[in-house]
């Protein structure tokens, strides 16, 4: 037993040594395997890592060289296209260019020898066009001339070689509507000759000595002047006292094709004369305008206006509103400059304002206007008229201030008109002895100025004398001046009206003011005036019906508020004439007038206090004499 019993440990250790070791040896080669597939492993990834990054830096390449291919492709297109475009825009230029070219002169040696070059010549003519350019004032815009070169005038200096600036002028030339001056001078058996010629038009030639050089300059710039815009030319002509050269081209071009030159011919007949008093003339050409080219605003502000110096107010009123509706449209007429429409329109409806008594509204139109700036003189005249709407609005302080404003204003008729308007002021302020002296100042220097200097005399001048003569207790002299004026001439009539109701002629007086009602039908100043010599005539209820006749025409007329008011305090209703005086107020706040009445309304009403505030306000303001004499009694007796 005990054999068989330690032969099975035996057998078991005889079995287990060799799987033990095969066991082991397992292991080892295993690990050894697991250490290779690991290293194996890990230089995949490295492989992998480092293929990645090539990739990537592969990528990177490829997308920059995509976007430097990119950039450089647009750069190229971008400059094909600036390129392009300054072709385009060199062609556009060059095919719309109308400029004034003035190519150098030939000129004899001994002349350039002193420094008067082919270019230095050329360069004396465009300095002659540019200042017959800047002294030619006129409405009608520069581009509707059919050759108008604007301010594009340039001397041409011949270059050596091709440049960027040879092209251009030769892209100009061959596409362009340039206008192209060439010259010479030479010397002729009487001394030089000037020649200048525009494109392939027969050429112009003036002779002199060599001491008239710059006149020949002269003379043949105007020559350029004529040949390429006409129009501009004979305007130049009439602004400088050359009427009847002017009038020669003005046929000129009512013989013509362009419509726009016949109309702007017609304007010009019409502005000379009634530059020479024949304003039915004027008109008659302006009516010729019309038919041929009715879409011109000025046309219907220039009958306006002549309506306006022959004292037609119904027609003048009329016309103003016509132009207005021309200027409304929603755009210009493409032949007037765009500043002129705005001033035009500006004045025209000053004037309307002032034709329906609204001075206040006159006066602050003619305020915006003068800040469009100045155009054709307008400024000035602007100015002036200060002087008038000033008075009219009765502040006095603002009179004298434009009076100051205008002392050295320049041209004889600027100085008219300045005249004129201080005796329409001294009538307004009633100073008559001022309005009468500057009334015959006034027609003594119309005198000189012949037919147009006759016609103002009569139609605006004579009335307002006639009217101060008999405010002065002149009667015989007022007699004097009534006696020439026109029966068609409105201001005439109330002045015939106003001298009648002085002499207490007082059916005579209702007969001119009802001939001047019939006359201007819609505006308010004969009702106005017709109802003021019945409120001195005694009777406030018939010149409370003609006020109302007034205010229906012109609502804003202040002057016809505060007269109603003295009629309501004449008619024991100094409780009513409250309002009208405040209403007045709302437009003239500086009348001294005004606020004495309205010191009297209140003190009749019980309101002693509000009658010295009143009569401390007319105390401080303008007033005539006899209205101080009346508030020192007022106050003296009531306050």
């Amino acid at each position: 037993m005990g054999d068989e019993t330690n032969s099975e440990p035996q057998g078991e250790a005889s079995g287990a040594g060799p799987a033990v070791a095969l066991a082991a040896a397992s292991r080892a080669r295993a690990d050894a395997y697991l250490a290779e597939q690991t290293e194996l492993t890990r230089l995949q990834i490295a492989r992998e890592h480092k293929e990645e990054r090539l990739r990537n830096w592969s990528q990177f390449v490829d997308y920059t060289s995509a976007v430097l291919k990119l950039a450089f492709e647009f750069v190229v297109a971008l400059i094909v296209i600036v390129i392009g475009a300054a072709v385009a825009a060199a062609l556009w230029n060059a095919s719309h260019d109308n400029g004034l070219v003035i190519e150098a002169f030939s000129v004899p040696p001994e002349l350039a020898n002193r420094g008067l070059t082919g270019e230095v010549v050329a360069g004396k003519v465009l300095d002659r066009l540019t200042s017959l350019q800047a002294q030619t004032t006129s409405n009608r815009a520069a581009s509707s001339y059919v050759n108008n070169w604007g301010s594009d005038i340039k001397v041409q200096i011949p270059e050596t070689g091709v440049s960027i600036g040879e092209l251009y002028r030769y892209l100009a030339r061959w596409l362009g509507n340039e206008t192209h001056i060439t010259g010479e001078i030479y010397r002729d058996g009487q001394g030089l000759a000037v020649t200048a010629r525009v494109g392939g038009q027969p050429a112009t030639t003036v002779h002199g000595s060599d001491a008239e050089l710059d006149k020949l300059v002269q003379q043949s710039a105007e020559a350029v002047y004529r040949t390429t815009q006409p129009y501009r030319y004979a305007v130049y002509l009439d602004n400088h006292g050359r009427a009847a050269e002017a009038s020669a081209i003005y046929q000129t071009l009512l013989a013509g094709a362009s419509v726009d030159d016949r109309a702007w011919a017609y304007i010009g007949i019409a502005a000379q004369r009634s530059g020479a008093g024949d304003f039915n003339g004027s008109n008659a050409s302006l009516m010729r305008a019309l038919a041929v080219k009715p879409d011109i605003p000025l046309i219907y502000g220039n009958l306006s206006a002549n309506h306006s110096s022959m004292q037609h107010d119904e027609l003048a009123l009329f016309y103003t509103q016509k132009t207005l509706e021309m200027t409304a449209r929603g755009g210009r007429d493409a032949t007037m400059g765009e500043l002129d429409v705005r001033i035009l329109e500006m004045q025209n409806r000053g004037g309307r304002a002032e034709a329906l008594g609204d001075v206040a509204e006159a006066a602050r139109l003619n305020r915006q206007s003068e800040a469009l700036g100045n155009s054709n003189g307008s400024l000035a005249q602007q100015r002036v008229s200060d002087i008038g709407l000033c008075a009219a609005l009765h502040d006095y302080a603002c009179y004298q201030d434009a009076l100051d404003a205008t002392a050295s204003i320049g041209g004889s008729v600027r100085a008219l008109n300045r005249t004129a308007n201080i005796q329409q002021a001294a009538a307004t302020f009633e100073i008559w002895p001022e309005a009468i002296a500057q009334g015959n100042l006034l027609a003594s220097n119309l005198k000189q100025l012949g037919p147009i200097g006759v016609m103002f005399t009569l139609r605006a001048v004579d009335p307002l004398l006639a009217w101060s003569y008999a405010e002065a207790g002149d009667f015989k002299a007022a007699d004097a001046a009534a006696a020439p004026m026109p029966p068609d001439c409105d201001i005439c009539l109330r002045a015939r009206g106003h001298v009648a109701a002085r002499e207490h002629r007082w059916g005579a007086a209702d007969y001119w003011f009802a001939r001047a009602a019939a006359s201007a039908p819609s505006t308010p100043f004969a009702f106005g005036d017709w109802g003021e010599i019945l409120l001195q005539k005694g009777d406030p209820d018939a010149a409370i019906v003609k006020f109302r006749h007034a205010l229906e025409r012109g609502p804003h007329d202040f002057p016809v508020m505060e007269l109603w008011g003295e009629a309501l305090i004449a008619s024991n209703r100094s409780d009513l004439a409250l309002a009208e005086f405040s209403a007045a107020n709302g437009f003239a706040p500086n009348w001294g007038h005004l606020h004495l009445k309205w010191g009297e309304a209140l003190l009749w009403t019980g309101d002693a206090a509000g009658a010295r505030k009143q009569f401390a306000l007319a105390g401080a303001l303008f007033l005539t004499p006899a209205d101080r004499a009346i508030l020192a009694r007022l106050k003296g007796d009531h306050v």
